[in-house]
């Protein structure tokens, strides 16, 4: 332990460590350059592993699309995604007929639950220009009690998300955006119904803040049981009591004192998770997180005799029309055009 305060500096890989109630957060950020008239990129794919392609060459990764960037259908139970995209977009197709495009700031709250198939492509929309893709996708658990919940997705649209301003004693300006728990008497929108995030007294948030240069911003405090971590993703330095914490570092925090955040000469790009752990037992097999192996057996089980709904789309990695914008389309048949 550092100090009373912060604990556990160190830096982040691909995939970022992370305490209960989250089972862990991936940071995408791919470079990728102008699309083809497949949404793909417009460059070779020669010495690409293409369908196991998490190899970051010339800036971008193919992850498990062949023709398309992205993340072909795949089966899901017992846990929740969260996808933050920050930057380009992404197209969702689920097993229940569900669909949806969004990005640049929008966020994605999907319960697997009992199970489903989706699929999460990232389109390449721009053929003129190189299109970004920047986006955290976390993953938080499911008591037993919620294990087979209904799936479920909500979309937190960008324009909806609150956020959350102040300006230290010289003028320097730290912006939150609450996307999941609140900040006094700001709230995150809802988030899906049977996730640990719905009950308030769990106190998950996930925020993303921004500091200007030499910007100094304060944490409040929460309950002593929580469990918080800090990802510094983007900038130069950061101070927290004392400590000087390079940029691609992440820091546990205790919960129950306010933390004085000190910038350094660039803006600084944090994401915070927190919230009560759950406390059970947790088995993680691919895609599947229970409370023991047996029924970690049984999600295969089942996924081999129901394919979890079936897959209603013709192809495997499937993507929307280039004309259509931001949207969604609920398996109860509402739809969002954004």
């Amino acid at each position: 332990m550092y100090n009373k305060l912060i604990s556990n500096i160190k830096p982040l890989g691909f995939t970022w460590d992370t305490k209960d109630p989250f089972l862990f957060c991936v940071h995408h950020l791919d470079n990728y350059p102008k699309g083809n008239d497949e949404f793909g990129p417009a460059a070779s794919l020669a010495g690409r592993n293409l369908g196991q392609d998490f190899t970051t060459k010339d800036g971008w990764r193919m992850y498990h699309g062949e023709i398309v960037p992205g993340f072909p259908a795949h089966p899901h139970r017992g846990f929740e995604t969260v996808t933050v995209v920050l930057n380009g977009f992404v197209d969702h197709s689920d097993s229940h007929g569900a669909a949806g495009r969004y990005g640049n700031g929008d966020v994605q709250w999907m319960t697997a639950g009992s199970g489903l198939q989706h699929s999460e492509m990232f389109p390449l929309l721009d053929k003129n220009n190189p299109n970004p893709l920047e986006l955290f996708q976390i993953w938080l658990n499911l008591p037993k009690s919620k294990k087979f919940a209904k799936p479920h997705f909500a979309m937190l649209w960008s324009e909806d998300i609150p956020k959350v301003t102040a300006k230290d004693k010289n003028g320097k300006l730290t912006e939150v955006t609450i996307i999941a728990g609140k900040i006094a008497d700001v709230s995150a929108p809802p988030p899906a119904p049977d996730s640990w995030a719905n009950i308030p007294i769990n106190e998950v948030g996930i925020w993303l803040i921004r500091m200007e240069a030499n910007a100094q911003w304060t944490i409040p405090a929460a309950s002593l049981e929580v469990n918080r971590a800090l990802y510094f993703y983007r900038g130069s330095k950061i101070n927290i009591t004392g400590i000087s914490i390079d940029n691609y570092h992440s820091v546990d925090l205790l919960a129950d004192q306010p933390v004085i955040i000190d910038n350094g000469d660039k803006d600084a790009y944090l994401l915070l998770l927190q919230g009560k752990p759950i406390d059970e037992p947790v088995v993680q097999h691919g895609p599947f997180v229970m409370n023991s192996s047996e029924e970690i057996q049984q999600a295969f089980n089942d996924y081999r005799k129901t394919q979890f709904g079936g897959w209603p789309w013709s192809r495997y990695d499937n993507i929307h029309s280039h004309e259509m914008g931001r949207f969604a389309k609920y398996a109860d048949g509402r739809e969002e055009i954004k």
